[in-house]
C-alpha cells in the first residue's frame, strides 16, 4: 500500500469531500486540502457550506447544486470537468450521496468517463452503527422513512423479517410517530438504538428494547431534539428444538453415512425437520 502525506488536486476531476456532521475538528487534512485547491466547489447549500469555508479561511468559489437542480445542472458541471476544471462535490454535513444529493452528477460523470475520486470522512450512517451495540457484520441503511404513517408501516412489514441490523435516518417532530408506527409492526421487544446530536455536545445514544425507548423518550422532550439516527436490530428467528436422543442417532449415522442421508434418517425416525438436523451437524459435527 502507498502512502502520502500531501495532496495534489488533479484538473478535469470530481472530488466527494465528505465534511463534518458536527464537530468541526473532523475534517480531514485531505479534505481541507482539496476544498482550498479545487477550481469549484458544489455545495448543496451554499450558504450553509460559507460558514465552513469561512472558518477554515477558505475561498474557493461555490455552485449550487441541490436536489431541486442536480439533474438540470450536471450537464454544466461535465462540461466544466471536461474542459479541466477540478470541482470539489459537498453536502450540507457528512458523505454526499448517502440520503443527500450527488448521485446524478456522480452517476453521469461515470458515464462520461470523468475522473470521480472520493474521499473518506464523517458519515453519520457508520459514526452511529460503531457505536450502538448492535451486530454491524451485516446492515442496511434504509434513508429516511416515509413521512406518511401507512407509508411507514408498510416499510416495516417488508423489512420485519430481515436479519440484518436496519438503520434510518428520521426528523425531531417525527421521531415519536415512527416509533409508534415500528411499535405496531415490531412489537415492544425489538432492541433499538437511537443516536442523536452525533459529535455535537448533546450527542447520546441510548438503546433499549422498543417499548421501553418510546417511554424513555416521552419522559424528557430534549430527548426528542437534534439529528437523529435510529438503529434496529434484525429479526432473530427462534433455533427450532432438537431434542438430544435425535441429535444422538445423527452423531452415530453421521460416522458412517453422508451428512446430508444421516439428517434424513434422524429425521424420519424422531419426527423432527432435516433441515435443521443438517445445519446443526454442519456447525457442530466435524
Amino acid at each position: 500500500m502507498s502512502e502520502t502525506n500531501s495532496c495534489t488536486v488533479d484538473v478535469a476531476t470530481l472530488y466527494i469531500v465528505p465534511t463534518p456532521i458536527g464537530n468541526l475538528a473532523d475534517i480531514t487534512q485531505r479534505a481541507l486540502d482539496v476544498l482550498a485547491n479545487v477550481d469549484l466547489i458544489a455545495a448543496e447549500d451554499t450558504r450553509h457550506t460559507s460558514r465552513l469555508l469561512t472558518h477554515f479561511s477558505i475561498s474557493t468559489r461555490t455552485f449550487a447544486l441541490h436536489d431541486h437542480n442536480e439533474q438540470q445542472k450536471a450537464d454544466y458541471l461535465i462540461e466544466k470537468l471536461q474542459g479541466g476544471t477540478s470541482i470539489a462535490l459537498v453536502s450540507d454535513a457528512g458523505t454526499p450521496l448517502i440520503s443527500d444529493p450527488g448521485y446524478h452528477l456522480v452517476n453521469r460523470c461515470r458515464q462520461a468517463g470523468v475522473k470521480v475520486v472520493p474521499l473518506p470522512g464523517p458519515c453519520a450512517v457508520v459514526t452511529a452503527l460503531s457505536g450502538a451495540g448492535l451486530p454491524s457484520d451485516r446492515f442496511s441503511f434504509e434513508g429516511f422513512l416515509p413521512p406518511k404513517s401507512k407509508g411507514r408501516r408498510d416499510r416495516f412489514q417488508e423489512l420485519a423479517n430481515d436479519e440484518r441490523t436496519m438503520i434510518f435516518y428520521e426528523s425531531p417532530h417525527r421521531i415519536m410517530d415512527s416509533l409508534a408506527d415500528m411499535l405496531a409492526v415490531l412489537g415492544p421487544e425489538r432492541q433499538v438504538v437511537l443516536a442523536r446530536e452525533l459529535t455535537k455536545t448533546y450527542e447520546t445514544i441510548h438503546g433499549a428494547p422498543l417499548g421501553k425507548l418510546i417511554d424513555w423518550l416521552g419522559e424528557d422532550s430534549n430527548r426528542t431534539r437534534g439529528e437523529m439516527v435510529l438503529l434496529v436490530a434484525g429479526h432473530r428467528a427462534e433455533k427450532e428444538y432438537l431434542p438430544a436422543d435425535a441429535l444422538r442417532t445423527l452423531g452415530l449415522l453421521v460416522k458412517e453415512l453422508p451428512l446430508k442421508k444421516a439428517a434424513a434418517l434422524t429425521a424420519e425416525i424422531h419426527g423432527v425437520k432435516k433441515n435443521a438436523l443438517y445445519k446443526w451437524g454442519l456447525e457442530n459435527l466435524d
